[in-house]
């Protein structure tokens, strides 16, 4: 029987190892509906998947190197690109699974589903992100999504920590209500509610495990009434109370 591995020295020995630790990204050139990429803290790409080279009209991957959303794609795209991007360098926070607008492969417009990852180096300074996007060709092109819902659902994303009405939502999407919560179903298989707390409970996780606030403090910055109801909510999602989640996460570090 093998012996027992220490972790993390085993994942380093291993990386590096690669003769081309960036071989990995290549997984994502067989994905065509899947876009990773990564910039640096001014917005110039480092790596980008075979499905954006494309998108972007580019010979190769060679070519992206060093530009900018703005040198790639319509003005309104990278203009978005780069709100979101600010954003998540002044927080510190990922942005999970965020609408942005896409060039589809025909060259017609679209929507697709994004996460965003800070890229930290070895002092903890933010550097860069890493970005995954997978289109919603269906949703998009069937009229779920247009530029005022995906405002509002940036607007949930960006003060979730706030209490935030339904209908309020709704009406910043120009929708009713039905409307509003029958496209939060459709694109997030959450309703609005649902979709709200997930982002909380995200963002408590990520408290919990980079930081060393009291599990109150965490509950209160994350959105929720009190310690009490994010310890009900927390383990209803994950199945760990808060100081379960956090011990366990320091004890993966």
């Amino acid at each position: 029987m093998p012996a027992a591995l220490d972790p993390l020295p085993f994942r380093d020995a291993f990386l590096a190892q690669l003769a081309d630790p960036l071989a990995i990204a290549t997984l994502f050139d067989h994905l065509p509906d899947l876009v990773f990429s990564v910039k640096d803290r001014e917005g110039r790409y480092v790596l980008m998947s075979e499905a954006c080279v494309v998108r972007c009209g580019l010979k190769s991957k060679r070519d992206a190197i060093g530009k900018t959303a703005y040198d790639l794609f319509p003005a309104p795209m990278a203009q978005r690109y780069a709100r979101q991007d600010e954003r998540l360098f002044r927080t510190g926070k990922p942005i999970v699974d965020n609408l942005d607008l896409t060039v589809y492969r025909d060259g017609s417009a679209g929507w697709c589903l994004s996460t965003k990852e800070p890229l930290r180096d070895a002092r903890g300074r933010i550097i860069g992100l890493a970005c995954i996007s997978k289109d919603l060709v269906e949703p998009s092109r069937a009229g779920y999504i247009d530029a005022g819902f995906a405002d509002t659902v940036d607007y949930m994303l960006e003060h979730s920590a706030q209490p935030l009405r339904l209908d309020d939502l709704a009406r910043r999407a120009g929708l009713s209500q039905a409307q509003f919560e029958r496209r939060m179903k459709k694109i997030f298989q959450l309703s609005a509610g649902q979709y709200l707390i997930k982002t909380r409970i995200d963002q408590a996780a990520r408290l919990l495990a980079d930081s060393e606030l009291p599990i109150a403090e965490v509950a209160l910055q994350a959105g929720f009434a009190d310690q009490s109801v994010l310890s009900r909510q927390f383990r209803q999602v994950t199945g760990f109370a808060p100081r379960e989640y956090r011990q366990l996460m320091r004890a993966a570090k």
